[in-house]
């Protein structure tokens, strides 16, 4: 960055204080005041050094927006103002410019925004790190892993709509240019109590209603459910709807997030099925009976509920009822059945839902990460996101809340052993003396309760191991006597005479006074939730389940895998989770983050005082600022420090040539800081006590006061020189443009009296050489006159000479004519009379020809042949030559019409004629086929594979192919055959099949008889005593019955020169076999319709019924 970049600072406009550290005087007072003046001015964050102080402001704020991402990207973190922004990218730069491994701790109690923040925090790092399409897909991937998470895990409570009641810990992997790989998230101590039972005023987990309102009536039908809240036991009725939050809209959202994460369709079915078997537990009620022998036991009301969820997740319901009705327990070689009386029942139930639900939601977890972890196998680096619940101090206070205090406990026991170790080591690294720092320890308190021989966690173990009656005051009674003397244990029973007068303190109670103040705890239940039992019977019962998913989620209950060894606690399985947690986030570089809730009203611009007095005691934050202000409250890199303070010193101001180390030390020397106010490190200038560092913001507010009167002083005199100097150029200007403007009128009316003087003389001189021009051209025109009519004269005179000599000319050819006329007269008189009628009568006639015949040329009908118009006869004596004309014109046509037809053509006319010669007004079916052409192959036969054997049998040319029915000899029933037609032979084939069935040689065919009706039946007479008439004749039907007799008859007449018969009659006589058959034909109404049928009378009669 240049060194006269004007930049912003932590210092510049700061409202209160933006770091803690730099607060004066520091007290709790003066420490929520400025957290106040900065909450009412919209400044929710606030430094303590590197750690980030976040208020919830219960509103969206204009501060998250994608230009606030590039403000902060890459800058120092004290360079601008606080802002979760500038944490995420220091320590985004730290893990790729450095290669140290980060986490970021989220802690506060709950509603304080600490889900909220760890959004803030993954989407900064997704919008600043690579992109590509890879990239993209795993930042959404981790992106869309929270709100799957938020609904399976997050819950409405008194304090929050969207308390998170489980503790959640991401690695998000990088490689080595900062792009995202993937991620593992750890979760711990789901609160799965809230299943079964939710305080007055909150929900059960977010899933639940979001199943119910935004799944369509059809999913909802299939998981057996119904929309309506009050049908389900296990959903609290008084906060059942939160206002701002639309369950049907998360649940769109959930099964998005869920897909792009990488859930397969039948894994999202089979998740809301395990949500609607939990749900629908909570419905089964139970009722007592007395057996026998007097033991009471339990049995369920209405079975229509475990019907159902039986249903869903594939349980034999014999199977799970007596799993909620008996309880088997197995040692060593014995096994021992005993019934549960109703309150047993209703436990066992409830504790099936709670480990239902807990195994899924790991199972989530577990299936997230599967789909979000890194796929290469390279080094990477990794930054994790805590987000843990917060210390809790209710009124009730149970072991969820004494396990979840221990977290923080640990929390913040490691929080402030790194935040001194991180000091010490950029002590050490700028080579300033350490000092040490007095602060309060909370390893005792840690001690209390995880100690492995006394602690209070390692009591409730031994006691839940215990054999005998174990119960919650058998618990408290040992505490008493193993921790009855420590300082930070308090009891009503303890023998311990400092507590005896203490009234608050119920009986079944202990207190514990952890670094964030004294928290009672009621000892009720804690027995029983660090069991966490659940009968095998139930876990046998749900690995018999056909359902995948629930299968694998008790594989205990296998009973190949029996297990007799009890399983961990859940105080013991969660210790060691804190520890494993403890020693990860020891071996990265810490950035805090600390959530403070303004108010219990979850609402906008109040700040209580006391409230967030009660969590800056508890998160230890003053302490932290004390840690921090031990040795030196501030520091800073010499280069921005001299560029922000050089304007106080002349020899740095305005440019320091030197290091920036020497140019710093010239300056604190200048300005007589005392030199046990600061001391010089390698690369930072720490000064001790804020109010050095606030002297230097004085100075500098002032000399640049000073600076701004002195900029502005040289800027007025440079205005008003500038002014002046361009006032003068003005003049200039303005100067030398009229000269020019006067210049150029003058030398206008110059040119203008010029060109006017011009014009005269030019026109005088022009009018002097139009007269001249004019006299010449009179002259001129004289002469053409002159020479005009002399000419004139003289054409006149020799046309009147031609004139006279063509006259004469004429009459001499006239009188010529005349006389020669004459003696032709006088010479053929005599020959005139005798021949004059018939001349006259031949000259008449021949001109009454020519005009009939010019007549007829302009009256010609059209070349059709079928046009039958012809002109009228216009005299009598022409009547024959009239019809002689006609004929010879339609002959004449016909050839012409006939010579345009193909050789196809002429074939297909001719088989239409030689149809008209043998059926015309012979069978009524006959007008029908005239308009039909004949095709011949109806049947592709050789581009179909089903005839395939049939096309290699027939070698000839097919004529035609065609399906027809076969008449049965006996009953008169039709079978569709095949009708091939060659050359030389008639066969007949298997439609199915394609096999030959009957072949004929055109010369055994000897007749072929049909009836006059409009049918299509007709027989083939074969000749007798040939092969082929072994089996009599043919009786067949087609569609296309006057195109096969007619290719028929011209194929026979072809190949043997003898002319089929063809018999049409509505009586003919069939040969078949030994015995004749007459095939009548009678009219008659149908049921098919219009199809004829034929039916066998008696041995001698075959009747077809014709409509």
């Amino acid at each position: 960055m240049a060194k006269m970049e004007v930049k912003t600072s932590l210092l510049d406009d700061m409202i209160g204080v933006g770091d803690m550290v730099l607060l004066e005087p520091l007290n709790e007072d003066s420490f929520i005041n400025n957290l106040k003046k900065r909450f009412d001015h919209n400044e929710v964050y606030t430094y303590i050094g590197s750690v980030v102080i976040s208020i919830n402001p219960y509103r969206s704020l204009p501060i998250y927006t994608p230009e606030k991402v590039e403000e902060y990207r890459n800058r120092n973190f004290y360079e601008l103002s606080p802002h979760i922004f500038a944490l995420a990218d220091e320590a985004y730069r730290s893990l790729r410019d450095q290669d140290k491994d980060q986490c970021i701790l989220i802690t506060g109690e709950s509603g304080a925004g600490k889900t909220e923040a760890s959004k803030l925090v993954m989407s900064y790092v997704a919008a600043v790190c690579g992109k590509g399409a890879e990239v993209n897909q795993v930042k959404e991937q981790l992106l869309q892993s929270n709100p799957v998470l938020e609904a399976f895990g997050n819950a409405k409570t008194a304090r929050n709509d969207n308390s998170s009641r489980f503790g959640k810990y991401m690695d998000i992997e990088f490689d080595f240019k900062g792009d995202p790989l993937g991620g593992v998230i750890s979760n711990y101590l789901l609160e799965k109590s809230r299943v079964v039972k939710q305080p007055r005023g909150e929900r059960n987990f977010h899933i639940f209603y979001q199943i119910l309102s935004g799944a369509s009536e059809e999913f909802l039908c299939k998981l057996k459910l119904e929309r309506d809240f009050s049908r389900y036991n296990y959903l609290g009725l008084d906060s059942a709807r939160v206002n701002g939050v639309d369950d049907a809209s998360n649940f769109r959202t959930v099964r998005n997030a869920m897909q792009i994460v990488g859930f397969m369709d039948h894994e999202t079915q089979s998740v809301f099925e395990v949500v609607a078997a939990v749900l629908k537990l909570g419905n089964i009620e139970f009722k007592p009976e007395s057996r026998a022998n007097g033991l009471d036991e339990s049995k369920i009301k209405d079975k229509n509920e475990l019907k159902e969820i039986c249903e869903l997740t594939g349980i034999d319901q014999s199977v799970l009822e007596r799993a909620f009705s008996f309880r088997t327990v197995e040692a060593k070689q014995e096994k021992v059945s005993t019934t549960l009386n109703v309150a047993q029942a209703y436990y066992a139930r409830d504790a099936l839902a709670k480990n239902l639900y807990s195994r899924l939601f790991s199972w989530l977890v577990t299936r997230i990460n599967e789909s979000i972890k890194a796929q290469t196998k390279v080094r990477k680096k990794v930054m994790g996101v805590l987000d843990i619940y917060g210390f809790e101090i209710f009124e009730d206070n149970s072991f969820e809340q004494f396990i979840i205090n221990y977290c923080n406990e640990k929390l913040q026991q490691i929080f402030i052993e790194l935040t001194l170790k991180e000091e010490q080591e950029e002590y050490i690294r700028e080579g300033i003396e350490w000092t040490h720092i007095e602060y309060f320890n909370n390893a005792i308190i840690c001690d209390l309760i995880e100690n492995n021989q006394t602690g209070i966690l390692a009591m409730l173990d031994e006691e839940c191991l215990r054999p005998g009656t174990v119960t919650d005051d058998t618990f408290l009674e040992k505490l008493n006597q193993v921790c009855a003397t420590h300082q930070h244990f308090e009891s009503r029973m303890s023998k311990c005479s400092r507590f005896l007068n203490d009234t608050s303190l119920p009986h079944s109670c202990f207190r514990i006074q952890h670094y964030a103040g004294k928290v009672m705890y009621q000892v009720e239940g804690f027995v029983d939730k660090n069991n966490d039992l659940l009968y095998r019977d139930l876990s046998q019962a749900m690995w018999k389940a056909n359902h995948s998913l629930i299968k694998a989620l008790f594989p205990e209950g296998n009973p190949a895998k029996i297990n007799l060894k009890r399983p961990p606690t859940a105080g013991s399985q969660f210790k060691a989770s804190v520890a494993t947690l403890m020693k990860n986030l020891q071996n990265k570089n810490p950035n805090y983050i600390r959530c403070i809730k303004p108010n219990e009203k979850k609402a906008a611009d109040i700040f209580n005082e006391a409230l967030v007095c009660h969590q800056i005691r508890y998160l230890g934050l003053l302490e932290n600022v004390r840690v921090r202000r031990a040795g030196y409250a501030f520091r800073q890199a010499y280069e921005p420090c001299l560029e922000r303070y050089k304007m106080l010193c002349r020899q740095t101001w305005p440019h320091w040539r030197g290091p920036a180390r020497a140019g710093v030390e010239v300056l604190f020397n200048e300005l007589r800081i005392p030199e046990e106010e600061f001391s010089f490190g390698r690369s930072k200038i720490f000064i001790r006590n804020p109010r050095t560092l606030f002297k230097l913001e004085d100075l500098r507010k002032q000399r640049l006061e000073d600076l701004a009167t002195l900029i502005e002083k040289i800027y007025r005199g440079w205005k008003c020189r500038t002014r002046f100097l361009l006032m003068k150029r003005c003049q200039i200007v303005i100067a030398s443009w009229y000269r020019r403007y006067a210049q150029q009128k003058r030398y206008q009316k110059i040119k203008s009296s010029a060109i006017t003087v011009q014009s005269y003389i030019r026109g005088w001189k022009a009018r002097k050489l139009l007269r001249e021009l004019k006299h010449l051209k009179r002259c001129n025109e004289a002469a053409t006159v002159i020479a005009a009519y002399w000419h004139g004269t003289q054409a006149r005179r020799e046309l009147k000479r031609l004139k006279e000599e063509a006259r004469r000319k004429h009459a001499v050819a006239v009188i010529w004519a005349y006389w020669l006329g004459l003696k032709v007269r006088r010479e053929y008189r005599k020959f005139f009379r005798a021949n004059a009628g018939r001349k006259i009568y031949e000259f008449t006639l021949q001109r009454i020809m020519q005009k009939y015949f010019l007549e007829m040329k302009n009256k010609m009908p059209s070349l059709s042949p079928i046009d039958k118009t012809w002109p009228a006869r216009p005299y009598l004596f022409l009547d024959s030559t009239h019809k002689e004309l006609k004929r010879i014109f339609h002959l004449w046509r016909c050839k012409k019409y006939r010579d345009q037809f193909t050789d196809q053509q002429k074939l297909i006319y001719e088989e239409k004629l030689e149809a008209s010669e043998l059926f015309k007004d012979k069978k009524a079916l006959y007008p029908a086929s005239v308009g039909q052409p004949f095709q011949g192959a109806y049947l592709e036969i050789s581009e179909n594979p089903k005839y395939k054997k049939l096309t290699d049998a027939v070698d000839e040319k097919i004529i035609i192919a065609e399906v027809v029915n076969k008449i049965n000899r006996a009953n008169g029933k039709a079978a569709s055959r095949i009708f091939l037609l060659t050359k030389n032979n008639v066969l007949l084939a298997d439609q199915k099949s394609g096999t030959i069935k009957s072949e004929v040689p055109l010369g055994d065919v000897t007749k072929v008889s049909m009836s006059s009706q409009n049918d299509g039946f007709f027989a083939v007479h074969l000749k007798e005593g040939s092969e082929a008439a072994s089996k009599g004749d043919f009786l067949l039907s087609s569609n296309h019955l006057i195109e096969m007799a007619t290719k028929l008859y011209r194929t026979t007449l072809s190949q043997t020169k003898q002319k089929l018969n063809i018999e049409i009659s509505d009586e003919f006589l069939v040969q078949f076999k030994h015995e004749k058959v007459c095939v009548k034909f009678i009219q008659g109404s149908q049921k098919n319709g219009n199809i004829p049928t034929c039916k066998r009378k008696n041995n001698r009669l075959l009747e077809v019924a014709v409509p």
